[in-house]
C-alpha cells in the first residue's frame, strides 16, 4: 500500500493546479490555444493586426464527448480570459471527431505568443457564433464553399456578396473542409455592389488556395474587366490595364498552392505560399462591374479552389504567410495547450488524459481490472505462503522432537489448539498425516512385520500425491500472474496502435499535419501502453519473488518426504525385532 502512496503522490506533483482565472463559470472546461509568431513557432516578423486564424480541432487536441453535438457551446476568450473574441464554425462533426473553426484574433504581431481561450461544456449554451463579425470590415467578400452542394456559395462577411450561381462541384476533402471544383466551365460569378466598389488606385488584396490540375496557356482565378489574376502554364500572373506582372516560377500541379496578390496603389505583388513570387511597380485602375472567380473569358480554370477572400486594403506580407502557413497542411501558426476542468488541475497529465480516446479507456480499464486481480493474488498468495512457512518452522520443531516415536501430531500432549492451527497451514502438517495414516493402515494388515519394498513404495506414492495437492495450492492462480505479465503489454499495446490509428485519421481528415496536432493524439495513445506495463511490471516482481519462495517450498517437501518414508520404515522394523533376552545379555 506504501509503494501505490508514493506512485499517487508522484503523479499528483506532476499536475500542477489550474489558474484561479475562469471566464464563465457554465463552461466546465477550456483548452489554452497560443498563437505563435515567434521563432518557435512561425518566425515571422513585422505588423500583422487583426487576423482570422483557423482553428482545427480533431480527436488528437480536442475532446468531443464533453462538448455539445453541434458544437454550439463553443466560445473563444482573449488572452485576458474575459474579452470573448468572435469566431464561427465552418465545419464540425463529432461524430468523425472533426471540426474547422475560424476565430478573430485582434492585434496579432510578428516575434510573440498571444493567447487565447477555447471554452466548452456547457450543456444549456445557446449558439454563439458571430460569422459577420469574424472578419475585419476591410474584407469585401470571403468565401469558404461550405454551402450545400448545388447551392450558391455565400459570402461570409457582413457585405453579403454571394455568388449568383453554385460552383460546378465540390470536394468535401479540399484543404479546408469543402471545397469548389472547376472543371473548365461555369466561373463563379458575383454581382457588381458598393462594397466592391474599385477607384483607380484602389488598395486591394486576393487570396486562395488553389490546386491545378493541369497546366495551360492561360486559367484566370479572378477576373474583372481588365484586372486578371491567373496562372500561365502554373506561373502565378496579373494583368492590370497595360501592366502584366508574373511570378518567378510555377505552382505544383495537382498540389495545393496559397496564391496571394496585393495592390497598395504604387506596387502591385504576388505571393506564392506566404512569399514573394513577383512584383511591379504599377496601380490598378478603376474597375466595376461583375467579377469572375474560377474562370474568365478566354481563360477557363480546370481545378480546385478554397478559401478565396477579397479585401479592399492591401494585406501585409506577415499576414499573408501567416495565413498561409495557419491554413495548410503543416500549421505553425497554432499550438494547442491543455486542457483544463474547472475546480480540477491542469497541466500534461490532465491533458493527456483529457486527449485519451474511448476505445484506449476500454483498453486501460482492462489492463487496470487484470492489475487489480494480479494485486489479490499476489497479496493473497503471499499471505499464504508466509503462513505456509511459518506453520512449517512450528510442524519442524515438534517433528525434531519425536525423533523416531512418531505419532499424530494432535496425539502429542502438549500441543495447544494455537499451535495445532498454525502448523494445519503448512504444507508439511497434511504431508506427515497422510504417512502416518498410511502406516496405520498397513500396521492393521500386517501387524508388526517389516515394510515390504513394495509396501514402501505404496506408502512414498500415497505421500507424493499430497505433496502434488500441496504444490497445487501453491501455485494456483499463479497464472494470473503470467497472463498480466505476458497480456498487459500486448493488450496496451493494442490500445496504443488503435489510439495512433484514429490520431492519424482525425489529422489526414482535418488536414492538420504538424506535430502540434500529431504529438497530443500519440501522448494519450500510449496511455495504453502505461497501462499495460503498469499492470505487468509489478506483476513480473510479484511472480518471480513468489516462484522462488514456491520453489524453495517445493524442495523442502521434496526433501521432508524422503526423510519420513525413511523413518516410518525403520520405525515398522523396529517394531518386528524382538528385544534381546536376558539369558543372552547375561552370557554376554
Amino acid at each position: 500500500m506504501r509503494i501505490w502512496s508514493m506512485m499517487a503522490a508522484m503523479l499528483l506533483a506532476l499536475v500542477p493546479a489550474a489558474a484561479n482565472a475562469w471566464w464563465e463559470q457554465d463552461w466546465a472546461y477550456r483548452k489554452a490555444i497560443t498563437v505563435d509568431t515567434s521563432p518557435s513557432g512561425l518566425n515571422v516578423s513585422g505588423a500583422i493586426g487583426r487576423t482570422t486564424v483557423l482553428v482545427r480541432l480533431h480527436g488528437g487536441n480536442f475532446t468531443f464527448t464533453e462538448a455539445l453535438e453541434n458544437g454550439a457551446d463553443i466560445r473563444f476568450v482573449g488572452s485576458d480570459d474575459k474579452t470573448p473574441l468572435p469566431f464561427h464554425i465552418e465545419n464540425y462533426d463529432s461524430q468523425t471527431g472533426i471540426a474547422t473553426v475560424w476565430v478573430s484574433v485582434p492585434n496579432l504581431t510578428g516575434g510573440e505568443k498571444q493567447q487565447i481561450w477555447l471554452y466548452y461544456g456547457n450543456k444549456n449554451a445557446p449558439v454563439g457564433e458571430d460569422v459577420a463579425g469574424t472578419f475585419d470590415p476591410d474584407y469585401a467578400a470571403v468565401y469558404h464553399f461550405n454551402d450545400a452542394p448545388g447551392a450558391p456559395v455565400s459570402d461570409r462577411t457582413a457585405n453579403g456578396n454571394n455568388t449568383q450561381n453554385p460552383p460546378a462541384g465540390v470536394n468535401d476533402g479540399s484543404i479546408i473542409a469543402r471545397g469548389a471544383r472547376f472543371p473548365g466551365t461555369g466561373a463563379l460569378t458575383i454581382a457588381d455592389a458598393a462594397s466592391l466598389a474599385m477607384p483607380a488606385a484602389q488598395p486591394f488584396t486576393f487570396s486562395a488556395w488553389v490546386k491545378m490540375d493541369q497546366p495551360a496557356a492561360e486559367q484566370a482565378l479572378f477576373a474583372r474587366g481588365p484586372f486578371v489574376i491567373g496562372l500561365a502554364n502554373g506561373v502565378p500572373f496579373v494583368t492590370a490595364g497595360g501592366a502584366r506582372i508574373a511570378g518567378s516560377q510555377p505552382v505544383p500541379t495537382g498540389n495545393w498552392a496559397h496564391v496571394a496578390v496585393t495592390a497598395d496603389g504604387t506596387v502591385i505583388r504576388i505571393y506564392v505560399n506566404g512569399v514573394e513570387a513577383g512584383a511591379a511597380s504599377s496601380a490598378l485602375p478603376a474597375l466595376a462591374g461583375p467579377i469572375s472567380i474560377g474562370g474568365g473569358e478566354g481563360r477557363p480554370f480546370t481545378g480546385e479552389m478554397d478559401e478565396v477572400r477579397l479585401s479592399r486594403v492591401a494585406r501585409p506580407a506577415a499576414m499573408l504567410l501567416a495565413e498561409a502557413s495557419n491554413q495548410g497542411s503543416a500549421d505553425k501558426l497554432v499550438v494547442f495547450g491543455a486542457d483544463e476542468e474547472q475546480g480540477a488541475g491542469g497541466g500534461v497529465m490532465m491533458y493527456i488524459l483529457g486527449a485519451t480516446p474511448f476505445l484506449d479507456w476500454i483498453v486501460i480499464a482492462i489492463c487496470m481490472v487484470l492489475l487489480a486481480v494480479a494485486s489479490v493474488v499476489m497479496w493473497t498468495k503471499g499471505s499464504y505462503i508466509s503462513n505456509a512457512a511459518k506453520g512449517n518452522a512450528i510442524f519442524m520443531k515438534r517433528f525434531r522432537q519425536m525423533h523416531e516415536d512418531l505419532v499424530q501430531v494432535e496425539s502429542i500432549p502438549d500441543v495447544g489448539k494455537a499451535e495445532l492451527a498454525k502448523m494445519k497451514k503448512g504444507t508439511l502438517y497434511d504431508i506427515y498425516e497422510t504417512g502416518i495414516d498410511e502406516l496405520q493402515i498397513r500396521q492393521k494388515k500386517l501387524g508388526d512385520r517389516p515394510l515390504s519394498g513394495e509396501a514402501v513404495e505404496a506408502l512414498r506414492s500415497a505421500v507424493d500425491a499430497q505433496v502434488v495437492a500441496e504444490n497445487q495450492k501453491l501455485d494456483k492462480w499463479m497464472v494470473i500472474l503470467t497472463i498480466a505479465i505476458s497480456g498487459g503489454p500486448f493488450i496496451g499495446l493494442l490500445g496504443t496502435v488503435l489510439g495512433v490509428m484514429k490520431t492519424f485519421g482525425g489529422v489526414a481528415m482535418a488536414g492538420d499535419v504538424n506535430v502540434n496536432a500529431i504529438a497530443p493524439g500519440i501522448a494519450a495513445a500510449l496511455l495504453a501502453t502505461i497501462a499495460g506495463l503498469a499492470a505487468a511490471i509489478p506483476s513480473l516482481f510479484g511472480y518471480n519473488y513468489l516462484n522462488s519462495r514456491i520453489t524453495t517450498m517445493s524442495d523442502e517437501m521434496r526433501v521432508f518426504v524422503d526423510r519420513l518414508v525413511t523413518r516410518l520404515a525403520e520405525m515398522q522394523a523396529d517394531r518386528a525385532v524382538p528385544p534381546p533376552s536376558p539369558r543372552l545379555m547375561a552370557a554376554e
